[in-house]
């Protein structure tokens, strides 16, 4: 679960194991995928075979298939507050298939129920002030915090814009296969320069 994931600006909640926090992290490094575009769009996002060619996430695409050859299927929900969309939960599968409706609208309702209960901690989510209990804070931190305070390094020492510095984390991401936390971590520990 994430919340702002069709921003720069967001916050990891919860994976629910490893498998959930690389898709996830790959969401997060890539820009683009199932819970991105629900975030975005506000509407439910169901794929029901990653398997087949997503030309419109074309680095998600790729990347899930080399590092999750295991996940078949994703389903992002959007999190809604009226008409505000707060973020997305996914779901994944471990084989081709799809939900029926009855299906999307429970997983509806407990993505809406998961938004209640985030309600009374929304304070310390938005403003990164507290880990979330449920989640190590080393994990949060790499997907917000510390990402963040890394794309000011390293637009400071390019020489360029926080977004140019985001995209070229990103892109060094991809090109090395590392996530954006491995990025992140990277940039932080590197000794400044003299």
């Amino acid at each position: 679960m994430s919340l702002l994931t069709d921003t720069p600006s967001r916050q990891l909640l919860c994976a629910s194991d490893a498998t959930a926090l690389r898709l996830e992290e790959i969401q997060f490094t890539v820009a683009e995928g199932p819970c991105i575009a629900a975030a975005a769009s506000g509407t439910p996002v169901l794929v029901e075979d990653l398997r087949e060619e997503l030309p419109r996430w074309p680095f998600f695409s790729a990347s899930t298939a080399e590092q999750l050859p295991e996940v078949r299927a994703v389903y992002a929900l959007p999190l809604r507050l009226d008409d505000e969309t707060l973020g997305s939960m996914n779901l994944l599968r471990r084989r081709e298939g799809g939900l029926d409706a009855p299906a999307v609208r429970e997983a509806q309702q407990v993505a809406d129920a998961v938004v209640e209960a985030l309600l009374s901690t929304h304070t310390e989510l938005l403003t990164g002030s507290a880990a979330p209990a449920w989640e190590p804070a080393d994990v949060i931190r790499s997907h917000w915090s510390s990402t963040h305070q890394a794309i000011g390094v390293v637009a400071a020492r390019l020489g360029i814009s926080i977004s140019d510095a985001l995209a070229h984390m990103r892109a060094e991401a991809f090109r090395t296969g590392q996530t954006l936390a491995e990025i992140t971590a990277a940039v932080l520990n590197r000794p400044p320069r003299k």
